[in-house]
């Protein structure tokens, strides 16, 4: 396994990042904490989750638990760590819908400070790593969610913060306000990245160069299309989970030039699709939503590719360029 730091922190995190999303639903509770001791023997020491991850009814599929009987991610991933815990870095989440009252979501300080607290007690640690701003949040002011954590990193309970599908000018305006009021600043930013959807080139991606921010791409494989056409044959493909459309003739011609590619290189389609991602300019690690241990142990795999200049421009040549 590669490692790189995780911005200007000084943190060493894997280059493959094991994310929680379905945790409970696919893989189930068992076979997470499988999936997740795995992931430790293949030396992943980055995990991703979310105080709402693993029991949303958006992941619903045939044969899965209601949402209401599932264990939520960070009570699964917390379970699975246990005696590994400062081993690793783990990262989670707020700001989405926890519940029925009117300030069960958001970024007020609020908010913020009921969810870290829970996450602590879900996890069963007494510190989170990296605690992500989920989206943004027009309600709250940048600066209220900004001095809340810090007050959270002063007090011992977050290590670092960061940011999650904010655009390149709120990422610049969260850096100058923590630097005028002297807070803890983000130290990186989550975001949809991969060979399909690549906007985050157009400006979040020099912004973080500039600044000297990692960016932590999801969805690397988008939805498992650059891990090969055999992900039709699933029940749920792509953003179908989330009632999307599912995926274009445009991005299926970009998946079946990726198994091209990877025929004739002699390398799999997610080696080749996630390789590309390590290469970009910001990018410190991919989170991966490995349903097995054959995913994760073959996702990790990707960390050790490196590809020659040639197949770089050939596979950026193909994709579908969304930064004009």
């Amino acid at each position: 396994m590669e490692y790189t730091s995780l911005g200007p922190t000084g943190v060493n995190v894997s280059r493959i990042c094991l994310g929680t999303a379905t945790f409970g639903v696919a893989p189930n509770e068992r076979d997470a904490e499988r999936v997740v001791h795995a992931a430790l023997d293949l030396g992943i020491n980055f995990f991703d989750t979310a105080n709402v991850y693993g029991h949303m009814p958006t992941f619903d599929r045939a044969g899965a638990p209601p949402a209401s009987e599932r264990q939520p991610a960070e009570v699964i991933l917390g379970r699975a760590l246990a005696g590994r815990r400062d081993e690793v870095v783990v990262a989670t989440k707020s700001r989405e819908v926890v519940g029925p009252g009117v300030n069960d979501r958001g970024l007020s300080r609020r908010h913020i400070i009921q969810q870290v607290e829970d996450s602590l007690a879900r996890l069963g640690t007494d510190y989170i790593d990296l605690y992500y701003a989920h989206a943004p949040d027009a309600d709250t002011a940048l600066e209220q969610t900004l001095s809340t954590y810090d007050d959270l990193v002063r007090q011992g309970k977050l290590r670092y913060v960061a940011l999650s599908n904010y655009p390149a000018w709120q990422v610049t305006q969260a850096l100058w306000i923590a630097d005028d009021r002297r807070l803890h600043a983000p130290v990186c930013v989550q975001v949809k990245y991969n060979l399909i959807d690549r906007a985050a080139e157009r400006e979040l991606a020099p912004a973080c160069v500039e600044f000297g921010l990692s960016l932590v791409p999801y969805a690397p494989l988008h939805g498992g299309l650059l891990a090969g056409m055999g992900v039709l044959e699933r029940e749920v493909q792509g953003d179908m989970r989330f009632s999307g459309p599912g995926f274009s003739d445009a991005e299926l011609d970009v998946g079946r030039a990726i198994e091209r590619c990877s025929e004739e290189w002699g390398l799999r389609p997610h080696q080749i699709s996630l390789a590309w991602l390590l290469s970009r300019q910001a990018v410190a690690s991919a989170i991966v939503g490995a349903e097995t241990v054959d995913e994760i142990t073959a996702n990790a795999s990707a960390a050790d590719v490196v590809l020659e200049d040639a197949q770089l421009d050939a596979l950026t040549a193909l994709s579908i360029d969304t930064t004009s």
